[in-house]
């Protein structure tokens, strides 16, 4: 959530950097500084009838002490209209700040100076590529056709079970979904230093507000219902990233800054109701419903978020480069960028069989965007303050569609798949026939 007193302070500011993203979000700037005005008027009118009740309560003692019977009571009654106005206008504080609250709720983050200005994907610039596109002395098979024929996935009884989107791994193909995990989590926790931690998969609403997926993506969500009792629908929703869970971990809490950097690693499935239809363009792996994910989560100090979303971003193109996979880093546009990111690099991997780059990372700095709508802060040593930390996150990497690049990439003419050496002790094999 944005800062209100950023939006007091910095209104044009806030205006432009919002209308760098094309969404039309800074029209709802002026609405919120004209409910943010008319609650700071209504609370220092509340603050001005407390002092005068008190005043009045005062008067009163001093009356009774004079015998002044009747002006003491006159002074009650005044006290007493006094209390209702007061009464009134916390009403009105609360419901003016719950209805400028629910307008900043729904304001992105505001891109950082250095994210170039674009209107979608197109404008993305290309940071950097790694590794040369491989050559095949024949025409390489999709991965549909490579699961097929080596039995990883079966697609028709994926979908019989739960519909579109849906996968069913078989025999080696749950095998190499299993060893990327393991080998995932292993290289992050061990050689990258994070802590690993394994979240629930349902998380309360308070976590999906807590990272900016609501209120503006509720309708993508999976939301869970308890057995036959319809009042608890929408109170748990199936978490579209382990971002949800991880990055609430702490929640309404004050760190020490001694705590800090606080680096996290976790797998989980992850949900997205907004998938996609089925079709040519998402037939197989691409765009499904569950699909696995190791995700990265950092909580940092501010003067360290953009150094740190750096090495975040090196930490999952390591995966990519010690599985020997072709791979591009871009940096998303403003118009391109995430509800709550201030800076993303996406990370982008080519299928061969595919014949096209696809992404397996989104690396975001969110500053204090999240920690704040979490509550969120630590405590600076210098000064004592509490100081709101700059929340990270990236995928470390997302599957399916890094398990697309690999079988693609590492296909032989014979229709097996080389495994790379890094993966090998995970899946106990060094080919798949």
């Amino acid at each position: 959530m944005l800062d209100i007193k950023l939006l007091r302070d910095q209104a044009d500011h806030v205006r432009q950097r919002l209308a760098t993203r094309g969404a039309g979000d800074e029209k709802f700037v002026d609405e919120v500084l004209a409910l943010d005005d008319q609650r700071r008027k209504a609370v220092k009118e509340v603050e001005d009838l407390k002092a005068e009740r008190n005043r009045s309560s005062k008067e009163i003692g001093a009356l009774m002490g004079q015998k002044k019977l009747a002006e003491a009571e006159a002074a009650k009654v005044r006290v007493r209209e006094i209390g209702d106005k007061i009464t009134a206008l916390d009403k009105q504080v609360a419901e003016v700040e719950a209805s400028r609250d629910a307008i900043l709720m729904r304001l992105p983050n505001l891109p950082h100076a250095s994210v170039a200005l674009g209107k979608d994907a197109a404008d993305n610039p290309t940071i950097r590529t790694w590794g040369e596109k491989p050559t095949h002395a024949f025409k390489p098979k999709n991965h549909v056709e490579l699961c097929q024929s080596l039995k990883l996935i079966d697609f028709e009884r994926g979908t019989k079970l739960s519909g579109s989107g849906f996968l069913l791994y078989t025999g080696w193909g749950a095998k190499l979904e299993r060893a990327l995990i393991s080998f995932l989590l292993d290289l992050h926790s061990t050689e990258h230093a994070y802590h690993e931690v394994s979240p629930p998969y349902i998380v309360g609403e308070h976590c999906m507000v807590g990272v900016g997926q609501f209120p503006k993506f509720r309708d993508q969500a999976y939301a869970v219902q308890e057995g036959n009792d319809a009042s608890t629908m929408g109170k748990l929703y199936l978490l579209p990233t382990a971002e949800a869970p991880v990055a609430n971990i702490h929640r309404d809490e004050l760190l020490a800054e001694s705590q800090l950097p606080v680096r996290y690693v976790a797998y989980s499935p992850c949900f997205r109701a907004e998938a996609g239809a089925a079709g040519l363009g998402t037939r197989g792996m691409i765009r499904v419903h569950q699909f696995d994910k190791v995700e990265l989560i950092k909580i940092v100090k501010p003067e360290d978020g953009y150094a740190e979303l750096e090495t975040l971003v090196g930490n999952a193109e390591k995966v990519l480069q010690l599985l020997g996979l072709h791979y591009k880093v871009i940096n998303l546009c403003t118009g391109d960028m995430g509800f709550a990111s201030a800076k993303t690099y996406d990370i982008e991997v080519w299928a061969p069989g595919q014949n096209q780059y696809l992404e397996v990372s989104s690396c975001s700095n969110c500053e204090d965007f999240q920690s704040r709508r979490m509550n969120l802060r630590y405590k600076r040593e210098s000064d004592g303050q509490n100081i709101l930390p700059h929340i990270l996150n990236g995928s470390g990497t997302a599957l399916a569609r890094l398990f697309v690049a690999l079988v693609e990439t590492h296909q032989q003419a014979d229709g097996s798949i080389l495994i790379p050496e890094p993966l090998q002790p995970y899946l106990k094999a060094e080919r798949i026939a």
